[in-house]
């Protein structure tokens, strides 16, 4: 299979189409809406039985070729995703019920490095076809920015405006997108991500700053993003002993994660439920017990990734729904916890089986829990999208002893944060933009 008929559509306007290099450069619609694949193809039933023995790369790219256009031949399409996978994700039993599937072995040391270097490949290879320099805007609450600014850092043609809040993401976070420097540009604002996430996606929306720049976004609105986390479902299946009765915990705040399962789910993978675990950020928890979608202000909690109020890719979830509360809860099950409730996880899965999560995972692993005292006999995957060494002050305070800290990181405590400052008006960020070009 060379090529892929494949369209996307806007979630606002199922009408508005275009083929997969256009969606991934406009990164929003238009309109505002978010792209979605017109179709969700189904993988073949004997495809699934023979995941155990099919390689990473090979699997990824059954699943990627469907959606790709005839700008990536088969033989570029593989060579992106072995440059985008070219590490391992081990599935860790931590008991007879639960197992925890590290995506945290990339070289951010967050799930999102997968994304990111899928979409900056692709990227590269769109700009070379334009011959003109993109500017990637993306908004961060922790581990998109520096995947994404490892990922891009020194990519011909491309530019990248990384915005976070100010005071709201760890300070090895910052570190590892902040002090690059070169075609990595951040800027802290004075607000929360949301206020982050409005800024990209007004720009997006901005007829004057389109004329001046070739605009794409690197969250996980940008299709190309949002993709290749589709692969992680597959690789845990795979690696799994007891396959009957799978429900995957995602710790949820912008739901792209949760997003691409349901999407693994729909090309066939045999998910029974999945877990939609939330902080105290928790309007997809309440929607789904109450039908009323109410997204307000972010709320501040030590699993800071997720402090989500607004979260863009519930939009794309109701698309692959129909719109249906009651086929969606279905499928997923919401559930949010307190940050001492997430302590005390963190405390009891190290004393009993040695494993220390981060404060994302360990959201996952009570709400997987909690499906599973009211759903006996289920058998669980937790998704633990960081590694705990980012979050030292947390992860110790659990535990009440030092985390040592992990290599990749140690070098980053003496490098320089080179971020500017903005406020959170659009009028000033579009002022910066123009500054930093």
């Amino acid at each position: 299979m060379n090529k892929s008929t494949m369209n996307y559509y806007s979630t606002h306007n199922p009408v508005h189409r275009v083929p997969f290099s256009e969606a991934v450069v406009n990164g929003l619609a238009p309109d505002g809406g978010l792209y979605m694949p017109e179709v969700i193809p189904s993988l073949p039933e004997n495809f699934i039985a023979s995941l155990s023995s099919i390689s990473n790369e090979q699997i990824a790219f059954t699943i990627a070729r469907p959606f790709i256009d005839e700008n990536f031949p088969d033989r570029l399409l593989r060579s992106i995703i072995k440059d985008t996978i070219n590490f391992e994700f081990p599935l860790v039993q931590l008991d007879d019920q639960t197992c925890s599937l590290e995506l945290y072995h990339g070289p951010t040391l967050a799930f999102k490095d997968v994304g990111a270097r899928f979409m900056a490949l692709v990227l590269r290879q769109i700009a070379n076809t334009i011959q003109q320099e993109i500017t990637v805007l993306v908004a961060t609450s922790g581990d998109t920015g520096s995947a994404v600014a490892h990922g891009f850092f020194q990519v011909e043609g491309i530019r990248v405006v990384i915005l976070y809040p100010d005071g709201k993401v760890s300070a090895l976070q910052e570190k590892q997108f902040a002090t690059l420097g070169h075609n990595i540009h951040a800027v802290k604002v004075d607000g929360t991500f949301d206020d982050c996430q409005r800024l990209v996606k007004t720009a997006f929306l901005d007829a004057e700053l389109r004329k001046q720049f070739f605009l794409s976004s690197a969250n996980s609105i940008n299709i190309a993003r949002l993709l290749p986390q589709t692969f992680y479902y597959f690789f845990g299946w795979k690696q799994l002993q007891k396959k009957e009765s799978v429900v995957f915990a995602v710790p949820s705040g912008n739901f792209g994660n949760l997003t691409a399962g349901i999407i693994a789910k729909k090309m066939g993978l045999p998910v029974k439920a999945f877990v939609a675990a939330t902080n105290r950020n928790d309007v997809v928890p309440q929607y789904l017990h109450t039908g009323n979608f109410m997204p307000r202000p972010s709320v501040t909690t030590i699993s800071n990734a997720m402090d989500v109020g607004n979260p863009s890719n519930f939009a794309r979830m109701l698309a692959l729904y129909e719109e249906n509360w009651s086929l969606m809860t279905k499928d997923i099950y919401g559930y949010a916890f307190t940050d001492d409730e997430t302590l005390q996880a963190i405390r009891q899965v190290y004393q009993s089986s040695s494993y220390t999560l981060d404060p994302h995972g360990a959201v996952a692993y009570l709400g997987l829990k909690k499906y599973q005292h009211e759903h006996p006999g289920t058998n669980g995957i937790i998704i633990e999208t960081a590694h705990p060494s980012k979050f030292p002050d947390v992860v110790e305070n659990a535990l009440q002893q030092p985390l040592p800290l992990h290599p990749t990181l140690q070098g980053l405590q003496h490098q320089q944060v080179q971020s500017v400052t903005c406020s959170s008006s659009y009028d000033d960020f579009k002022n910066l933009l123009v500054v930093l070009k």
